[in-house]
């Protein structure tokens, strides 16, 4: 490139000939001394070395030559100035390319480097070549940096030293050699050659702004140095990394043409700094909504909390990170914060905790636990003056004053800062938690956050943790969760995949191995569809837990196609701070379906279906269990339903709308059905025939209805004479209200088939 001859502009200086009028004894300014009719100077015709030349004795410290003529300069244009200097007599002086540099209203850029390097003479006669390099940019061969403000120079030479000598020069040349450092041919422009620094001290900003604007499509190139942006700073245009930038930790950087983390590794030199500045920016694009990590393996040394990292408090538009690493390394960042203080805790206020002796040290987002609470409930603010808690959820059995225990787990990504945060997406990203940090911590409030077709590896408490209600329609699909914990036996397992405080969750497709649970579930309206969670351990005979506890207990929760392996669904009410019965919904709402239930190696009381209530009076209100398949392997069970009687048991004469059937048994003694159908068979004749439901109820539930009594062949008489008759009957008779009697009009005998039910349908 040379802009002499694509912008027509004139470089050259005049030669001597043209009158040494031209040629200033000073800077070139307008108005300043020639060299006109001095007597230190004179044109010299013929030189055996030169074909004209001045001639001019050193008779100042330093002794100028600038030429008047204005010489062009642009940010981005580079030109190399050369003099022809030989000394013919006296002291030999020192010589230097110099030049005055104007600004765009006259005045001299006294940033601008205005000397070249220096270049002794050491002997008579000897033409020595002295030349330099002015330019915008402060690129490796550049001698005199000017920068972007400059607009036109002065250029000629110093000679320094000694005075007295005398030395010839040939006429001055100013080329353009812009093509050295770059060409319109080429599809970058240079960030240096806008004035950037490189110095990692000096505000680059507006020679960044500067070459974006003039790359028009090109890509900027920012060449090594460290640069400093001290404010946002947006590029339009692609950009490439081989020099870094640092910029305060509040200030952004946008690229907009190339948003991923290699263009942000690059830029801030490794990939942590990247990702963090990348994941700060995501939130202020309109025209990006992804981020993506190119695959990349991002090494965490503490937690990130990204509403602090992004200077917000909320967002509602759709964002997403995908495809890469995220692992924790070693440190103490990733401990657990744990405080213990005495509070007291009043059902008539039942999300908050009073009196809370050292609240300052109290973490908001940590996990309460202590005598009456219930499994994940946690601090979602706290009042120090007021000496207040508010809380996840109600405490079950927690009244008066006692010592809480509070803790606070370290997650890779914590999101927990936001008041609100909707439609956040994470996809193909792998959580190496590395048995000392969690994955994710969601939004105190939001919707719409989706994970899917992501892994969490060794996760040291929780996968993913809700301690508001940053999980309104929790989108969990196709993810695989390992514990740190799976080593050990199931009930002494801590890890907890996820947890939900709000309705629509939707989890499917995922996969967890061996946590202390799969999911703990406060809200309505959740779908488990697909998944395969499996908390079983080597020991014989051994102990499980339960892979979801649902404890809002009227749920509307449907499981369908799961497979649930060494673990079991529990039906708890532990969120109430009255958990017995009152006028309210009771256990049900639930529908599970298609299920594939297994478990081996297990005491002989486990069950897949367990019912927990926290005080007396509940019922089962609307539950179905329908078409699943259970497979005990390594021993038999008693049953595949059961109630957890630690706390209460329930009302069986209150059951309603449970249907448990159409399911396939095996390795279980008790089969739980109903309707069941009983084939009665009354060999000596009797008035009241006691129909036995041989403990096939569910949850060991009583005969509440019989809906049908079905003649198998003739009732008959002690004569046998069939008999035309027809029973009423009773029910919830005998032990445990198991049977249902058959009264009829006389004694009679034969054989029915007796269709029984555990609740009344209606």
């Amino acid at each position: 490139m040379n802009k002499a001859i694509t912008q027509g502009l004139v470089l050259m200086p005049p030669p001597f000939s043209a009158g040494l009028g031209l040629w200033s004894r000073e800077d070139g300014l307008s108005g300043q001394g020639s060299y006109l009719g001095q007597a230190n100077a004179a044109y010299v015709p013929a030189d055996q070395d030169f074909s004209g030349c001045l001639e001019l004795q050193k008779t100042t410290a330093v002794q100028k030559l600038r030429c008047f003529q204005s010489i062009p300069c642009q940010p981005g244009m580079y030109l190399r100035v050369t003099a022809r200097v030989k000394a013919i007599s006296g002291a030999l002086p020192v010589v230097r390319i110099a030049g005055w540099a104007g600004s765009g209203s006259g005045t001299n850029v006294t940033t601008a480097d205005q000397q070249g390097p220096n270049v002794a003479l050491t002997g008579y006669g000897s033409v020595v070549t002295v030349s330099a390099i002015i330019g915008s940019g402060n690129r490796p061969g550049v001698d005199m940096v000017w920068g972007t403000a400059p607009a036109f120079g002065h250029f000629g030479i110093d000679l320094t030293g000694p005075t007295g000598g005398v030395v010839r020069i040939d006429d001055i040349t100013i080329e353009d050699v812009t093509g050295v450092f770059h060409t319109e041919m080429f599809d970058w422009v240079d960030v240096r050659d806008y004035g950037a620094v490189g110095d990692g001290v000096t505000d680059d900003r507006a020679a960044f702004d500067a070459a974006d604007t003039a790359a028009a499509g090109k890509t900027v190139v920012v060449s090594p140095g460290v640069y400093f942006i001290g404010s946002h700073l947006t590029f339009e245009n692609p950009v490439q990394f081989e020099g870094t930038i640092v910029m305060p930790d509040n200030q952004r950087l946008a690229c907009t043409r190339n948003y991923n983390l290699d263009t942000y590794a690059a830029a801030f030199g490794s990939e942590l700094a990247g990702f963090k500045k990348a994941l700060q920016v995501l939130f202020y694009f309109t025209d990006h909504v992804t981020l993506d990590l190119n695959g990349r393996r991002v090494e965490l040394t503490a937690p990130i909390n990204v509403a602090t990292l992004c200077g917000l408090s909320s967002f509602s538009t759709r964002r997403a990170l995908v495809n890469g690493n995220l692992v924790a390394l070693p440190g103490a960042a990733w401990n657990t914060q744990t405080v213990s203080a005495v509070a007291t805790y009043a059902v008539g206020n039942p999300l908050v905790l009073t009196g809370v002796a050292n609240i300052a040290a109290i973490p908001v987002g940590a996990r309460v636990s202590g005598s009456g609470v219930g499994r994940e409930v946690y601090v979602t603010s706290k009042n120090v003056g007021a000496s207040t808690i508010s809380l996840s959820q109600p405490l079950w059995a927690a009244a008066g004053t006692r010592t809480f225990t509070f803790e606070r787990y370290a997650y890779l990504l914590d999101f927990s800062g936001f008041t609100e945060l909707t439609r956040f997406q994470i996809k193909g990203v792998e959580f190496s938690c590395a048995s000392i940090a969690s994955g994710i911590n969601l939004a105190t409030a939001g919707a719409i956050f989706d994970v899917s077709e992501c892994m969490f590896g060794l996760v040291k408490d929780r996968a993913i943790t809700s301690t508001g209600e940053g999980c309104q329609d929790l989108h969990v699909d196709r993810c695989q969760f390992f514990s740190a914990d799976q080593g050990q036996l199931a009930q002494n397992r801590n890890s907890i995949v996820f947890n939900a405080n709000a309705n629509d969750i939707k989890i499917r497709n995922n996969r967890s191995s061996r946590f202390g649970h799969f999911g703990i579930v406060a809200g309505s309206g959740g779908l488990f569809v697909g998944n395969h969670f499996f908390g079983g351990d080597d020991s014989p005979n051994g102990l499980r837990r339960a892979g979801v506890v649902l404890t809002l207990p009227n749920s509307k929760t449907f499981f369908t196609g799961n497979y649930v392996d060494n673990s079991f669904i529990e039906l708890s009410n532990e969120h109430d701070a009255t958990p017995e019965y009152s006028n309210e919904y009771s256990f049900g709402g639930v529908s599970l379906t298609g299920n594939v239930f297994t478990a081996q190696n297990v005491v002989p009381w486990f069950s897949w279906i367990v019912i927990t209530p926290r005080g007396p009076g509940h019922f089962i209100s609307g539950l179905s269990v329908t078409g699943n398949v259970f497979y005990a392997r390594s021993g038999d069970i008693d049953r595949v339903e059961s109630v957890d009687t630690s706390h209460g048991t329930l009302a069986f004469n209150a059951f309603r709308n449970v249907n448990f059937e159409q399911n396939t048994f095996n390795g279980v003694i008790q089969r739980a059905i109903s309707p069941m159908v009983v084939e009665h068979v009354q060999n000596t004749v009797s008035d009241t025939w006691a129909v036995n439901s041989n403990n096939l109820l569910p949850f060991g539930g009583r005969a509440r209805n019989v809906v049908a009594v079905v003649a198998e062949g003739a009732i008959t008489n002690g004569a046998g004479a069939v008999q035309f008759v027809a029973p009423y009957t009773q029910v919830e008779q005998g032990a445990g209200g198991q049977f249902a009697n058959l009264k009829w009009p006389s004694p009679v005998k034969g054989r029915v088939q007796v269709t029984l039910r555990v609740d009344n349908p209606v």
